[in-house]
């Protein structure tokens, strides 16, 4: 039995009320992250992506491993200053406000990326009231066309993140006449959930190759290119993930051979550093059928856990029989079908995985969804129908401790 079933074996046994909870194991967090930031060559730097997952022990956890943190608002920026006040943290996101802007002058933030023209001349503005030089990179969209598709694409079509490429003139002209905005680089972030190693690097070189022509164009001098997240999880396969040592041998033999000696590459990544250390753990409250679809409905769902209906997909999971049946009626138990899961909100879009084939499902049987360590409770409705909120519960074994959010730690040993 693993450490996370240990402590779910645990907490039924010490409540009589069904089990709903989100399990974040941090002795995986430390270790996978710990090697994905030690094979990084030289001049090469990562940020974690604080959108991904901004709960307070994940960031204690990251900010002694990483360069810093990437934020998109104040309330980012606040909680990175709470874990660390002198942490470096990179400001990004489209339409932000005076009051964002300043806020991270104030902080001295290490950059900013611009998104527009509008906001290049409103930070030159808000810089000048304080007399600060505010280190900026300018966030460009791309029209590729770029290697191989991925779940999303923030460039290359329509959408409101960054500055047209074809507009760089016109921005490059109004930088001139700025004397408190300081250009350090360029950022890029076009495509999220990249999966394949070798494709992705052909999309750093395509960064690469447009930002020395800029510098060229523009006689620029810059030390800086972010080339954003966007390394994806595959959460269809779960044993065939992104192959970093694959990538940092390529990336390895690219920064040495074509990007220029004063200039680092920066990453943010988010959803490649986290997802693999939660697990959303619901239990069934019924086996129902209607109209030849067979349901499993669980206690919380897409109000806790939004990713599956966000992205379409069905989240991996795996059932954890619980044998303990209290009521003195026989239990409902399936063999050999597909199952629906769903969960209590009063709309059919409450899905979580449908038609996934089971060996086994009884109620009363746990369902411990894998990989929900990033952009799942951070983006879920939680109030939605006033349910009550999941736990929260965070492993380390180098205290021998497990803490429950809001409660006090407890001992435990697997």
């Amino acid at each position: 039995m693993s450490k996370v079933e240990e402590i779910l074996m645990q907490l039924k046994q010490a409540s009589d009320q069904p089990l709903c909870a989100y399990v974040y194991d941090l002795d995986h967090l430390h270790a996978h992250v710990s090697g994905v930031v030690s094979q990084l060559p030289e001049r090469c730097e990562m940020y974690y992506a604080m959108k991904a997952n901004s709960e307070r022990p994940i960031l204690e956890e990251l900010a002694p491993l990483v360069q810093g943190f990437e934020v998109a608002s104040v309330g980012e920026v606040k909680k990175a200053r709470e874990v660390d006040r002198r942490i470096p943290v990179i400001f990004g996101g489209p339409g932000k406000t005076d009051e964002e802007l300043m806020e991270a002058i104030r902080s001295q933030v290490e950059l900013i990326h611009v998104e527009s023209i509008h906001e290049l001349r409103r930070l030159e503005y808000l810089a000048s009231q304080v007399k600060a030089i505010v280190p900026v990179l300018l966030r460009i969209n791309l029209a590729g066309p770029f290697p191989e598709a991925a779940t999303l694409h923030m460039a290359g079509r329509p959408t409101q993140f960054g500055i047209n490429e074809r507009e760089l003139a016109v921005v490059m002209a109004q930088l001139a006449l700025c004397r408190y905005v300081r250009l350090e680089g360029f950022h890029f972030h076009s495509l999220s959930n990249h999966l394949h190693a070798p494709n992705h690097i052909a999309l750093l070189r395509m960064y690469v190759q447009k930002a020395k022509q800029w510098v060229e164009e523009y006689q620029l001098e810059i030390s800086r290119l972010n080339v954003g997240g966007g390394i994806g999880v595959n959460y269809q396969a779960l044993q065939e993930q992104f192959d970093w040592p694959v990538f940092v041998s390529l990336l390895r033999d690219f920064m040495e051979g074509e990007v220029p000696e004063n200039w680092k590459l920066m990453f943010e990544c988010g959803r490649y550093l986290t997802a693999s250390c939660g697990y959303y753990v619901t239990e069934v409250l019924d086996l129902k059928e209607n109209h030849g679809e067979r349901y499993a409905v669980v206690r919380g769902g897409t109000h806790h856990f939004r990713l599956p209906s966000s992205w379409q997909h069905n989240h991996p999971f795996e059932i954890m029989p619980l044998d303990e049946w209290k009521y003195p009626f026989a239990r409902t138990t399936w063999e050999g079908v597909a199952v629906t899961v769903v969960g209590q909100l009063c709309t059919p879009k409450d899905v979580m995985a449908r038609q996934v084939p089971v060996d086994r499902i009884r109620i009363g049987d746990l369902i411990i969804f894998q990989y929900t360590g990033a952009y799942s409770w951070s983006i879920s409705h939680h109030d939605f129908l006033s349910h009550p909120h999941p736990d929260h519960i965070w492993l380390r074994s180098a205290t021998n401790k497990w803490s429950l959010t809001g409660k006090v730690e407890k001992e435990w040993t697997y």
